[in-house]
């Protein structure tokens, strides 16, 4: 309708200037008039003036309103003047653009705010900067874990920590990793989880620090504390019995021995309590000696050789070192890749000896199964991880044993050592994976080992 409405205007103004240029010629040729010419040609002048204006009036408006949208300065209003009432609605169009920016701006401003004082307030330390070290963005409770008050670029962090500001650029999107860091006699664990991102057309990345030293305090005294008692009562349960018979061996030499002091003849009865009880001395310290091997063992893992491996050939082995004994238990046994291309970075004989580990403890497991089934199967997880799970509808593990079952020597068979389960959680450490467990007794219990 505007835009119509313009035209029309424009088409009148062209026609009075037309007929303006006809008046002059016909005055001037036809008529002879004089006068009369030149103040037709003043009305001429200012009426080319008059629509020049006019069509600049509408082109500064629109320029102006254009420009308020491009630097996003929406603090004035438009009133368009001297067009007439037909362009009201043209004046109505523009102030209701300009109050929606203004609403838009002013909840995004709102919004904002909003979302630095929670990035203030938050308990975590964010820190955002860019490939340079450059910060954009450092909270106050990443200053207070740094004991910083200003931070232009993470090189300035060389001084608190030399590893820190290489540790903080080398870190890729979803990397995790944990650095010590001993500030003002205090020394901080320092977990940091990164993220990455662009903002206008600049690539940012988001890391965010967290203390977890009290935590690894206390996960570390509960360790300490667990593994004293099974170390206490291996111990005790080997010395009990030997300082016990070593007191009796010689209480029975002390009785052969006459008032002057002198020895007697040692009988045959007595000869074989003697004996009876040095074998036993015996067997107690080659257990106990036994138990310190194997405690020795679980501190001198071999560093890994790693390769890359498919895990194809991890669970042919496996199938041909325990087919035989699967076979004779007359257990089910089922192995799944999926996809079959995986392969894994490890050392091969380190994975495979957590795995028949895994599979000799469902062997065990299952030995009382009317039906036994034991399932091996390989995946990528949610994550994009490769795990690896191992099931068995066996006894399963009681619920208030699970979270012993990883302690070293701790066990539930009555002819187990105790170490194969903590063993393999060590290996798989020292491969940067996890493993865990979940259980469900003669249901389902499945070990799951992720890389």
């Amino acid at each position: 309708m505007i835009y119509k409405n313009f035209k029309l205007n424009c088409i009148f103004r062209l026609l009075m200037i037309s007929g303006n240029l006809f008046l002059i010629y016909y005055s001037a040729s036809q008529l002879g008039y004089h006068i009369t010419p030149i103040l037709l040609i003043i009305t001429s002048i200012i009426q080319f003036v008059s629509l020049f204006n006019y069509i600049q009036k509408i082109n500064l408006y629109l320029t102006t309103f254009l420009e308020s949208i491009r630097y996003a300065d929406f603090s004035r209003s438009f009133q368009i003047d001297g067009l007439g009432s037909k362009y009201d609605e043209l004046k109505a169009v523009f102030n209701l653009v300009i109050n929606d920016f203004q609403k838009i701006r002013s909840d995004k401003e709102e919004n904002y705010h909003y979302l630095q004082n929670v990035i203030q307030h938050i308990g975590i330390g964010l820190v955002a900067f860019t490939s340079e070290g450059d910060l954009e963005m450092i909270n106050n409770s990443a200053k207070k874990l740094l004991q910083v008050h200003r931070l232009k670029n993470l090189s300035e962090l060389a001084a608190i920590n030399e590893k820190l500001p290489y540790t903080l650029l080398s870190l890729k999107s979803g990397d995790r990793t944990l650095i010590p860091i001993n500030n003002n006699d205090s020394i901080l664990q320092l977990a940091m989880y990164a993220t990455e991102f662009k903002l206008r057309d600049r690539a940012i990345k988001l890391v965010s620090l967290q203390n977890i030293q009290s935590e690894l305090e206390e996960q570390e005294m509960a360790a300490w504390q667990k593994l004293i008692s099974v170390l206490t009562h291996e111990i005790m349960n080997s010395i009990t019995p030997i300082a016990s018979l070593s007191a009796t061996v010689n209480h029975l030499l002390n009785e052969k021995k006459d008032k002057n002091n002198n020895p007697i003849p040692i009988d045959n009865e007595t000869i074989d309590d003697i004996r009876s009880s040095l074998s036993t001395i015996n067997k107690r310290s080659t257990g106990l000696i036994h138990f310190v091997e194997s405690y020795r063992s679980l501190t001198k893992i071999p560093k890994p050789k790693f390769a890359i491996v498919p895990v194809n050939n991890i669970f042919l082995n496996i199938h041909n070192l325990l087919d035989e004994d699967i076979k004779t238990r007359n257990i089910r046994f089922n192995s799944k890749i999926n996809p079959y291309s995986l392969e894994l970075t490890v050392d091969q004989e380190q994975i495979e000896q957590v795995l028949l580990n895994m599979i000799k403890n469902s062997v065990h497991a299952v030995a009382e199964c009317d039906d036994p089934h034991i399932e091996l199967k390989a995946f990528l997880d949610i994550r994009g991880r490769i795990a690896i799970q191992i099931t068995d509808n066996g006894a399963g593990i009681l619920k208030d044993v699970i979270d012993k079952i990883f302690i070293p020597f701790f066990t539930t068979k009555s002819n187990g050592s105790g170490i194969g389960l903590s063993l393999s959680r060590q290996i798989m450490r020292i491969h940067g994976g996890s493993i865990s467990v979940d259980s469900t007794p003669y249901v389902s219990t499945t070990f799951t080992l992720k890389f």
